[in-house]
């Protein structure tokens, strides 16, 4: 008998439109870098930028020629943008590249910005870390709530109560229990949230902008009537001060700047652990997410739908009062009115950058909290920038990451949908 022999087809990898269009889109965007770094920063830019990565001067310093970094930077995004037009983007690689490139931007930018100076980079860093912690538990919160299908618009109002909460009960029994007052109010508002959306369903997003106007006016009428006439006795919170994880504050550079905190980013950082473990690897994640994907099927399994839903937004709620508290107790050391200035709604963009998932949160953090220390340590180095448009840096990054330069996210697929049993 001859020799059967058999032929496999070969694999033709269908590619989405779409992304297929966001390659090429990001193409562009990488074009559009290097045409700006070599105008703006490499063209006429003259001296070194010397990067303190120490927290004391010399101790540990990076020189860099800022035109060089500069010509570099424009020389590498301009291959990008060529490889992404003809290949429409590197598969999996493409967003960490694009994060990447960002990051490399940003070292540009500021090296230009610091150029023939010395630029505190440590320093940067730790403002950053600042910025972003109540962003992160803002965006923590929004995970809490929407992963349970529960729409969560309502964080700014809840760490702005949380703010003044933690300011008036921190001055009047101390700042342990002014956290527990705000954690306490933000739970509160969390729960006015749930009963809105749960019980009367009520259109989610109307329920959340109910929630900060409430917030808004509330702290404000009792800042106005209560804490401006008797600042010393109801606005003046002792600040938790930092304190040193032995050994690990010690390492160079990451050493100080993460482990040299007070309880707010320490307990921060125990949340992402807890929440992402108690997410993706217990029952009560499980219940939660699938709440959130299916509440129907959930229910046919025994799931109180509706419990589900109030306990994890009012521990939404706790999470941002305990944020809001960083505020007044963590930073200032007092409350003045609308302080949260917009961050709960950063905390949103971060929750959608970071794909509900609780770690992706806290890197989108980041992102915001770089864009808001910036705007500080410009200024500083007196950089030839309206101080308008700076103060516009982390609501321009937030517009930019929205827009979907990152790519889609999928929200939980009951996400908004008021559930009715039977």
């Amino acid at each position: 008998m001859g020799k059967v022999t058999t032929t496999t087809a070969p694999t033709v990898i269908v590619r989405d439109p779409a992304q297929i269009r966001r390659g090429r889109n990001i193409g562009i965007v990488y074009l559009i870098l290097a045409a700006v770094t070599v105008f703006s920063f490499a063209l006429g830019t003259e001296g070194d930028a010397v990067f303190r990565l120490g927290a004391r001067p010399g101790e540990i310093d990076v020189t860099v020629p800022a035109a060089g970094l500069a010509w570099f930077t424009a020389g590498l995004c301009a291959v990008l943008g060529v490889v992404h037009l003809i290949t429409a983007g590197l598969g999996r690689w493409t967003n960490l590249v694009l994060g990447a490139i960002m990051v490399l931007f940003a070292v540009t930018f500021l090296g230009w910005a610091a150029a023939g100076n010395s630029f505190s980079m440590a320093g940067m860093l730790a403002s950053t870390v600042a910025a972003a912690t109540p962003i992160a538990f803002g965006g923590l919160s929004g995970v809490m709530s929407e992963r349970v299908g529960v729409i969560n618009i309502g964080i700014e109002g809840m760490l702005l109560i949380g703010a003044f909460m933690g300011a008036f009960i921190g001055s009047v029994a101390g700042p342990l229990l002014g956290v527990v007052g705000a954690m306490a109010a933000g739970g509160l508002m969390a729960l006015l949230l749930a009963v809105l959306a749960i019980r009367y369903r009520v259109d989610q997003i109307i329920a959340g902008v109910v929630i900060n106007i409430l917030a808004l006016g509330l702290t404000s009428f009792l800042s106005s009537q209560i804490l401006v006439e008797n600042s010393a006795e109801f606005n003046s919170p002792d600040i938790l001060s930092r304190f040193p994880i032995p050994g690990l504050s010690s390492i160079p550079v990451i050493g100080p700047i993460l482990f040299n905190q007070n309880i707010f980013v320490y307990g921060l950082m125990i949340l992402i652990v807890v929440l992402t473990y108690a997410l993706f690897k217990t029952r009560w994640g499980l219940r939660s997410r699938s709440v959130g994907e299916h509440p129907k099927a959930a229910d046919t399994l025994g799931i109180d739908v509706y419990w589900t839903r109030y306990r994890n937004v009012v521990m939404g709620g706790l999470i941002a009062g305990f944020g809001g508290a960083f505020f007044t107790l963590g930073t200032v050391g007092s409350f003045n009115e609308n302080m949260t200035a917009g961050r709960g709604f950063i905390g949103l963009a971060a929750m959608i950058f970071g794909r509900w998932h609780p770690v992706g949160v806290f890197g989108a953090a980041l992102v915001f909290g770089f864009a808001d220390a910036l705007q500080v340590r410009l200024a500083i180095l007196n950089v030839n920038i309206a101080s308008e448009f700076l103060a516009m840096i982390p609501y321009l990054v937030t517009i930019f990451v929205v827009a979907g330069l990152v790519g889609r996210s999928r929200p939980p697929a009951a996400n908004g949908q008021p559930y009715i049993k039977g």
